[in-house]
């Protein structure tokens, strides 16, 4: 094993639930094992130790003057600079802050002045939110380069606001090359978007050098709980449209006949702001800054390669990709097992192994029909994974394969389970803290 292997079997950060167990069906417990980053990662220990920090001083903001209320205010717009620092943000942009990416997408469709243009493999979150201004769908082709291609002659054949694309894809993790993106957009006279949910917890994004003009993601997948989210863009289209909500907070002076909005981003904000989510996300962009971004690549990489070959040794084992010139990709593994449905094995890995995987069509139907299968499996990689995750996920799924389930499963009300039910779950289960267990 070379040096780098050496140093990447490990997880590269604390996270919350690195030590949980959880309760086999079989009987016993498990260590568990988490491979459901893209959906929601855990919080970093920074980022509880943070929010821990603020919960005595926890007020409202902006219009107390009490002691409480003066600290969550600056904890609260203390948190906008560590977002514009965590993407290098330009002086011309701005941070608002919303409940998830998803927000953060359809306040600006909200705000864009024309069509925007889409790929056809985005998430939900940033294929739907469109349709209101003008939306016009690219199909993708079989290479980025051919895709890149129909962008152009899309970009170039009708004037453009916007052209929204997804930095990570959250099926297969590939990356598009957004700087070579922003820079065509803007040849055309279009500005770029770039949904970076599933980008922002791999990779560090340079707002300035890449030139990208929106930017959206989400803190519950950039190991940040509380449910706060950011959109980072140009204040121009912020300042000159309608307020995504009307209500305090988003004023400068109000009477029964006519009302004077704030600027962005206080103009995008009305209403009592989620204040720990906000120092939670905060919190999780400054620790990020600080790990060294070639050893979390290489973590990430050299975990991912490992889950792919000790899977491609499984018979029957498919992975799913978008383009065949891809060659790089976030720690997202998505694949399907030959005669079981995903969310069969999903509920196989869960009940027997104490391992999480995400199964079915990941909110991104169009995606999925386009690569031909109804729903998959996806495995994704995080800080705290371990080469010994890697190899548990690996050898569950050779054992099903070989050996199929050791418990039985049903199909109910659309979902798999094992059949007797034998855990625990919320005010039944025992040994937990929270949610009555």
């Amino acid at each position: 094993m070379t040096a780098i292997a050496d140093q990447t079997c490990a997880a590269l950060a604390d996270v919350s639930g690195c030590d949980l167990r959880v309760p086999l069906v079989q009987g016993g417990t498990a260590g568990y094992a988490n491979f459901d980053y893209a959906a929601s990662a855990p919080a970093l220990r920074q980022v509880t130790d943070r929010v821990a920090d603020l919960l005595p001083y926890y007020a409202s903001v902006h219009r107390g003057a009490g002691y409480a209320s003066r600290v969550s205010t600056d904890c609260y717009e203390s948190a906008r600079g560590s977002v514009a620092r965590f993407l290098n943000a330009a002086e011309d942009q701005v941070v608002v802050f919303t409940r998830n990416t998803t927000d953060s997408l359809n306040l600006l469709a909200a705000c864009v002045p024309g069509d925007t243009v889409v790929l056809d493999v985005e998430h939900h979150a940033n294929l739907l939110p469109w349709t209101r201004r003008g939306r016009r769908v690219v199909p993708v082709a079989d290479t980025i380069e051919e895709t890149i291609q129909r962008l152009v002659a899309e970009l170039c054949s009708k004037p453009a606001a916007l052209l929204a694309v997804t930095g990570a894809s959250n099926v297969t993790g590939e990356l598009l090359p957004l700087e070579r993106l922003a820079w065509i957009a803007h040849q055309c006279g279009t500005r770029i978007l770039v949904d970076a949910a599933q980008l922002a917890p791999h990779r560090r994004i340079d707002l300035r050098t890449t030139g990208i003009d929106y930017l959206a993601f989400s803190g519950h997948k950039t190991y940040a709980p509380f449910g706060a989210g950011v959109l980072v863009g140009r204040r121009d289209w912020l300042d000159a449209a309608q307020p995504y909500l009307a209500g305090g907070g988003a004023v400068r002076a109000v009477s029964t006949e006519s009302v004077e909005w704030a600027p962005a981003p206080q103009r995008h904000e009305a209403g009592s702001p989620n204040v720990l989510g906000v120092a939670a996300l905060a919190a999780a962009c400054d620790a990020l800054a600080e790990l060294d971004e070639t050893t979390v690549i290489e973590h990430e990489q050299y975990l991912t390669h490992r889950l792919r070959y000790g899977l491609k040794t499984v018979p029957g084992v498919n992975f799913l990709r978008i383009w065949r010139d891809s060659t790089d990709a976030v720690g997202i593994v998505a694949f399907t097992v030959d005669g079981f449905e995903p969310g069969q094995v999903a509920a196989y890995l869960s009940a027997e192994h104490g391992i999480g995987v995400r199964d079915g069509r990941f909110c991104a139907h169009p995606l999925l029909s386009r690569l031909g299968v109804d729903a998959a499996l996806r495995a994704s990689i995080g800080l705290g994974t371990t080469a010994a995750d890697v190899d548990r996920l690996v050898e569950a799924i050779a054992t099903l394969v070989a050996r199929g389930p050791a418990w039985n499963y049903a199909r109910t009300e659309g979902h798999w389970n094992p059949v007797p039910e034998t855990r625990p779950f919320g005010s039944s289960a025992e040994g937990g803290a929270a949610c009555g267990f």
